[in-house]
């Protein structure tokens, strides 16, 4: 009995469905199995039939009548092409980032100058001095490609680097407190993305944490009070996430860093989204830097490589050159470290900071954060009768003021002024939540991802961040939109 004899005989549908080697050895699946490989196939053979199975011991009868309706076998082939072409498609895409926020974390953060995209691939498809020193022929220390950048920079006596800034928090306190005391003010115990915050950081890292002051409020005499013999830190953290506004004090890194020296202690401060340069100079609110913070006196200063420095995710770890070689004997030192593509890349940005002249037109993120609004403004009415063609009867397209923020807890009461394409869909009443999901889901399934935010029952493109005003055309005019 023929396959298909078999299925339309059957009244359980278990029996209509075909087997893998029967699939599997199909000329209708022969090229796929020549694209994709005989054990890829056979594993998406296998899903797709206990995809089957899970429907029809929901309902044997729909599965049955839908069987005998239509070409299952054929069915059955091309769920399989489709789910093996879903599956070879890369899962972490380019995307157009509209949605208002420069240093968007869901969005890979900073987007990365060409000089440093060139420097990754290059060390990406070749061998490289990675950990070998080319005068002596002996072993190197990776650090030692950004060691010196960083000191010429910061000013600092050594420097290290390892994944990301909450683990450099956690290695600098785990090699410096580990079983001790690190001071720090209550009002300073944030809480970052992805809900870690900074005392979960310190119990990874093995010290004991002592909290001073009050959530507004914190002097230098709840620090001198709270030292004792078990102490080894004070610590600061820059609370870039958000402020305290009204009525607050807190202590100076000068104030802590006299008083630590004076009780024999160290003193860290983690700068977060910490800056190489003095942002106010381009109009931006200021941000204390790497530099100041040094010359103030910290013995140890962590910040990220990502944020407000516009370069790949990292955490660098800079300040006195005895404390930073305790740090890189220290085991987790090695688990937390980056590759060379990362080593790469930063190289390539730190040595735009060497020549402050050009870093606007050089470095994307500080471009982006000072674009002047009347350019913005200019692709957003050259943009505008696209857009309301495009749309026609989808939705309503108009030119508003917006407001950009900096993103990833950096500076994060400081707003740029900036300009926006308005979409509000045509709905009938309580139509309007399903009809703006389902234009910015659109956007979302083009070809490059158009991602805007949602408010007030409108789906707002921030325009700071659009560089290729081109692509967006073409994207707009590839999909159909009714």
């Amino acid at each position: 009995m023929s396959y298909t004899e078999v299925v339309k005989s059957s009244t359980n549908a278990f029996q209509a469905l075909p087997n893998t080697d029967l699939l599997l050895q199909s000329a209708e699946l022969a090229e796929v199995v020549a694209t994709f490989g005989n054990n890829a196939v056979k594993i998406a053979i296998r899903e797709e039939l206990e995809s089957f199975r899970s429907e029809i011991a929901d309902n044997n009868r729909l599965v049955i009548d839908q069987v005998l309706k239509e070409d299952f076998f054929g069915v059955i082939c091309e769920n399989l092409v489709k789910r093996l072409t879903s599956a070879d498609k890369n899962t972490l895409v380019p995307v157009i980032n509209l949605s208002g926020t420069v240093i968007h974390t869901n969005l890979g953060r900073a987007r990365l100058p060409e000089s440093a995209v060139a420097a990754m691939s290059l060390v990406a498809s070749a061998p490289s001095n990675l950990e070998y020193d080319l005068e002596t022929g002996k072993r190197g220390d990776r650090d030692s490609h950004l060691e010196k950048l960083l000191c010429e920079i910061t000013g600092a006596e050594a420097a290290t680097i390892v994944n990301n800034n909450a683990a450099a928090v956690l290695l600098v306190l785990n090699t410096l407190a580990p079983k001790r005391e690190v001071i720090i003010s209550r009002g300073e115990l944030v809480e970052i993305g992805g809900a870690f915050r900074i005392p979960d950081v310190m119990i990874g890292a093995n010290c004991i944490l002592k909290e001073v002051g009050t959530t507004n409020r914190t002097h230098l005499r709840d620090y001198e009070s709270a030292i004792n013999s078990n102490t080894s830190v004070l610590m600061k953290v820059h609370t870039s996430n958000y402020e305290i506004k009204g009525y607050t004090s807190s202590t100076t890194e000068s104030e802590l860093s006299d008083l630590a020296h004076q009780s024999n202690l160290h003193f860290v401060s983690d700068l977060g989204s910490g800056t190489l340069i003095d942002i106010a100079k381009y109009g931006l609110p200021k941000e204390l830097t790497v530099f100041e913070t040094l010359k103030e006196g910290a013995d140890i200063v962590t910040f990220s490589g990502d944020k407000l420095l516009g370069g790949p995710q990292a955490g660098l770890i800079v300040g006195k050159k005895s404390l930073i070689k305790e740090i890189k004997r220290n085991p987790l030192k090695r688990a937390l470290r980056v590759d060379k593509i990362t080593i790469a890349a930063l190289a390539e940005v730190l040595k735009l900071y060497t020549d402050p002249d050009r870093l606007v037109d050089r470095l994307p993120l500080l471009r982006n954060l000072v674009r002047p609004l009347n350019e913005i403004q200019m692709i957003a009415e050259k943009l505008f009768p696209i857009f309301v063609e495009a749309l026609t009867d989808i939705a309503e397209v108009s030119i508003e003021p917006c407001k950009s923020q900096i993103g990833s807890g950096a500076l994060p009461l400081d707003l740029l002024e900036s300009c926006a394409l308005v979409l509000k869909p045509f709905a009938e009443k309580g139509e309007t939540d399903a009809k703006l999901q389902n234009l910015a889901r659109k956007f979302r399934g083009l070809s490059t991802p158009v991602i805007g935010r949602l408010h007030d029952g409108k789906l707002i493109f921030d325009l700071r961040c659009l560089e290729n005003e081109s692509e967006l055309v073409d994207l707009l005019n590839s999909n159909t939109w009714s």
